[in-house]
C-alpha cells in the first residue's frame, strides 16, 4: 500500500539525524527547515519554549530543506554540517538562526570561523564539502517524500503537523489532547478516498437495519414530523424527510452545479476533444437504460420509472476506483469522473422536464425576477457570497411553490455564482508579507495585543481576492455535501421492508431497472463511446483499454443517490417505491462487483503491449 504523503518517510535515525533530547522520548518532533526562511527563524524560539516546557518527553529533529533559489540558505547547510560533533552541529545551527534578524554573509562567516574551516587541508576540505552537500541532498529527499512544500514543515511522531506554528497549537498537537485528535481523525477520514462511499453505504445499511427492526414505526414516525415556521395563521412546514429530500439536497444540487461550471470552464470537459469521449459515453449510458426499461414496461403505472436507471452515483463509483488504486489508470479515473459530471446534468434536466408537479406561472415569474437579480450580481462583479445566498433562499421558495423540484434552485444558483479571473498571486503575497511584517514590528507596543483591526480586514480582502466565491462555497459545501447531506439522504431514504410479497408482486420492476443499471449502462456507454472514436470524434487515451472501459462502464452501474431520488418522484405509492430501492440496492451491488472484478482482471496496455505505442486515435479494434 502506497505510504500517505502527509507521514515521515523514513523513521528518526540518533545515529544519523540530528536529534536533541533522549531516544526514547514519547514524543518526537521533526522540523524541515531552512537558515534563510524567515518563518524557521521565528519558530526556532517557539521550539525552544516548548523544549522547556517538555524536558526529557520530547525528542527534537532538525532536517535540511533549503529554501528554493537561495544561494545563501544552501550554503548555510552546507557549512553545518561540517560539524565534527552534535554540540559543534547545534552551536552552529543556533548561531546561524539567531545572530542577526536575517541571514547574512557575515553568519556564515562567523560559524565557518568557529568550526575551524579557514585554514583546512584543501584535499579535507573536498572530502568534507561532498559530505555535506550528500547529507543535505539526503534531507531534500526525505522532503519530497513526506509531503513538505513550506518550511518550516513539522511532523509530530512521524505525522505532519498542519496547524499553527505557535506554541499554544503545538502543544496541544504534542500533546495529543481531545480537540486535535478529533480534528486528526476527522482529516484522515476525509483525506481517505472512499470515504464518502462508505459513510453513504454505512447510511444506507443502518436504514435497512431500522426499517426491518422493532423501531420501524419510531424511525418512520420521526421522519414525518412537521417542522417550519408559524406567525398567526400564516406558515410553512415540511415533514423533515421532505426538509431533507427538498432544502437539504438542494445545497447538494448546488455543489453539482458548482462542479459542472468548473469542469466546463476549467476542468476535463473544457476542451472538445477532452470533453468528446466522456460526453459521448454518458450520453449512451443515460439513454440505453431508459430504452431498456422502456421497452420492458411499455405502458402502465411503472412506465414513469424509465429515468431510475439513467443516474450513476459519483460518490461510490469513485470510492471503489480510489480503492483499486494504481490498477485504474489516471486517464480512466478522469473519464469516468467527467462522464459522471454529464450524467448530472442529464438526471438534473429530466427531473425538471418529467419529474415535476403541475407548474404555477405566478411562482414561475417570481423565480425568474429572482433569476434576474442574480443575473445584474454576477454582471456587476458582485463577489461577497451572501447577497447569493439570500437570493438563493428566495429562488428555492419561488421554485418549491411553482411545482418545479425545489433542489432545481441549487443547480441554478450555482450558474450565477461567480469565479473570477487569476489573481496577481505574487503582487498579493507580497502586500500580505508587508502588512504582516509591519504588525509584527508593532507587537511589543504599549496596549497592543494583536493585529489592528484594519489590517485583519486587508487580509481578509487579500485571501477573497485569491479564491473566488464559486471555489470558496465548492470547498465547503462540498464537504458538508458529501459527509452530511448525503448520508441524510440515505438515511430518510433508503429504508425499505423486505418481504418475499414486495418481489413476487412486482417481479417485471425488478427486472427493468436492474436490466437499466446492470447491462444498459456499461452497453450505452461503451458502445456510443466507441462509436464516437471510430468516428473521429472523440480519442480514448491508450492509458487503458476498451476492457478496462467496459470495468468503468459497469461501475457507472452504481445509481444509488440520484436513482432514489427519481424512483420518489416517479412512484408516489409505497410499494412501488420500495421495490424500486431494492431494485437499485441490488443491481448497484452487482454491478460495484462486475466493476472492480473487471478492473482487477484486466490489464493496463503498458503491462503487456510490445513495440512502440501508435500515439494515435485509438479505435475498438486496437485492442
Amino acid at each position: 500500500m502506497k505510504r500517505p504523503n502527509n507521514r515521515l518517510d523514513r523513521p528518526v535515525d540518533p545515529n544519523y539525524d540530528h536529534v536533541l533530547g533522549p531516544p526514547d522520548a514519547p514524543i518526537t518532533l521533526v522540523e524541515y527547515g531552512s537558515y534563510d526562511c524567515p518563518y524557521c527563524r521565528a519558530a526556532n524560539e517557539k521550539i525552544a519554549q516548548i523544549r522547556d516546557q517538555f524536558g526529557d518527553r520530547l525528542r527534537y529533529v532538525f532536517r535540511h530543506r533549503p529554501i528554493t533559489g537561495s544561494e545563501l540558505a544552501r550554503r548555510a547547510a552546507y557549512l553545518v554540517e561540517h560539524a565534527r560533533t552534535p554540540k559543534e552541529f547545534w552551536d552552529a545551527h543556533l548561531k546561524l538562526m539567531s545572530r542577526s534578524a536575517s541571514l547574512t554573509e557575515n553568519d556564515l562567516i562567523a560559524v565557518a570561523n568557529d568550526l575551524g574551516l579557514t585554514e583546512e587541508d584543501p584535499i579535507k576540505a573536498e572530502e568534507a564539502m561532498k559530505g555535506a552537500m550528500a547529507r543535505v541532498e539526503a534531507d531534500e529527499h526525505s522532503a519530497r517524500a513526506s509531503g513538505v512544500m513550506v518550511t518550516p514543515t513539522f511532523f509530530i511522531n512521524g505525522r505532519r503537523y498542519d496547524g499553527p506554528w505557535d506554541e499554544s497549537s503545538l502543544t496541544d498537537a504534542l500533546l495529543n489532547r481531545l480537540g486535535h485528535r478529533v480534528r486528526t481523525a476527522a482529516l484522515d477520514f476525509v483525506s481517505w478516498g472512499p470515504s464518502a462511499g462508505v459513510l453513504l453505504l454505512l447510511a444506507t445499511m443502518l436504514a435497512i437495519a431500522l426499517t426491518n427492526s422493532p423501531l420501524e414505526q419510531v424511525f418512520d414516525w420521526a421522519w414525518d414530523q412537521k417542522l417550519g415556521l408559524a406567525v398567526g395563521n400564516l406558515g410553512f412546514q415540511m415533514s423533515l424527510r421532505h426538509w431533507v429530500n427538498d432544502a437539504l439536497l438542494t445545497i447538494f444540487f448546488l455543489v453539482v452545479g458548482l462542479e459542472i461550471k468548473r469542469e466546463f470552464t476549467v476542468g476535463h470537459l473544457a476542451g472538445p476533444r477532452s470533453a468528446a469521449l466522456p460526453i459521448a459515453g454518458a450520453i449512451g449510458g443515460m439513454i440505453v437504460p431508459a430504452g431498456i426499461y422502456m421497452t420492458l414496461i411499455p405502458q402502465g403505472g411503472w412506465a414513469h420509472g424509465w429515468g431510475v436507471p439513467m443516474a450513476t452515483d459519483t460518490a461510490f463509483a469513485l470510492a471503489l476506483i480510489a480503492m483499486l488504486g494504481s490498477r485504474v489508470p489516471v486517464e480512466l479515473r478522469i473519464f469516468l469522473t467527467a462522464a459522471a459530471i454529464v450524467d448530472d446534468i442529464g438526471a438534473i434536466a429530466v427531473v425538471a422536464a418529467f419529474y415535476s408537479d403541475d407548474l404555477h406561472l405566478g411562482s414561475l415569474a417570481g423565480a425568474a425576477v429572482v433569476v434576474a437579480g442574480l443575473a445584474l450580481l454576477n454582471r456587476a462583479h458582485v463577489y461577497r457570497v451572501t447577497p447569493y445566498a439570500l437570493l438563493g433562499v428566495v429562488l428555492w421558495a419561488c421554485v418549491h411553490a411553482s411545482g418545479l423540484h425545489a433542489t432545481l434552485a441549487g443547480v441554478i444558483l450555482a450558474l450565477f455564482i461567480p469565479t473570477r479571473p487569476p489573481a496577481d498571486l505574487r503582487g498579493l503575497m507580497i502586500q500580505a508579507d508587508t502588512i504582516i511584517a509591519a504588525e509584527a514590528q508593532q507587537a511589543g507596543g504599549v496596549l497592543r495585543h494583536g493585529p489592528s483591526t484594519m489590517a485583519m480586514r486587508t487580509l481578509d480582502d487579500i485571501f477573497d481576492r485569491i479564491e473566488s466565491p464559486a471555489d470558496r462555497l465548492l470547498r465547503h459545501a462540498g464537504a458538508r455535501s458529501s459527509y452530511a447531506i448525503l448520508p441524510l439522504f440515505a438515511l430518510a431514504n433508503a429504508g425499505v421492508p423486505i418481504s418475499h410479497d414486495l418481489w413476487s408482486s412486482h417481479q417485471l420492476l425488478f427486472a427493468a431497472i436492474m436490466a437499466g443499471l446492470m447491462i444498459g449502462k456499461p452497453l450505452g456507454l461503451v458502445s456510443v463511446a466507441a462509436l464516437a472514436v471510430a468516428l473521429r470524434i472523440a480519442v480514448k487515451p491508450n492509458a487503458y483499454s476498451w476492457l478496462q472501459l467496459v470495468g468503468a462502464g459497469a461501475l457507472a452501474g452504481i445509481g444509488f443517490t440520484m436513482s432514489l431520488f427519481i424512483a420518489g418522484q416517479a412512484f408516489p405509492n409505497p410499494s412501488d417505491f420500495g421495490a424500486a430501492k431494492i431494485a437499485v440496492f441490488a443491481a448497484s451491488a452487482i454491478s460495484a462487483i462486475v466493476g472492480t472484478v473487471i478492473l482487477l482482471s484486466a490489464k493496463n496496455p503498458e503491462e503487456d503491449s510490445e513495440g512502440e505505442p501508435n500515439n494515435g486515435v485509438s479505435s475498438p479494434d486496437d485492442e
